[in-house]
């Protein structure tokens, strides 16, 4: 299985150093570039930034297609990792504790349906 993760979760996993446990729950940790650029501000705690100059295999940076989310109002990190996959993004926040109101679960939606069900 793969995650897609965002700035918040993994750095605070690095920082009580229990990063182990997404390779043993997921395989493989993707993560966009936006999250990497957050991860590595010089605000950034210096564990963080040290683990993530010598990353492990099962972290993988990638770039999300392109959805137009520049209007919501979340993170650069948190608006990639959204973008892999919105249909499944939403599915999967929805069960999570990721809170968002409805109406912005809607949009994500309506976005990706392609454009002759509109």
């Amino acid at each position: 299985m793969i995650v897609v993760a965002d700035t918040t979760p993994l750095q605070y996993l690095i920082l009580i150093q229990y990063e182990h446990i997404l390779p043993a729950l997921y395989g493989r940790v993707v993560v966009p570039p936006a999250v990497i650029a957050e991860l590595t501000r010089d605000e950034t705690p210096l564990a963080v930034r040290e683990w993530l100059a010598s990353a492990p295999g099962w972290l993988e940076v990638r770039r999300p297609r392109e959805v137009g989310l520049s209007s919501v109002p979340l993170g650069a990190g948190e608006l990639e990792a959204i973008a892999f996959d919105l249909r499944i993004a939403v599915d999967r926040l929805r069960r999570t504790n990721f809170r968002a109101n409805e109406e912005l679960f809607q949009w994500l939606l309506a976005r990706e349906k392609p454009k002759s069900d509109r």
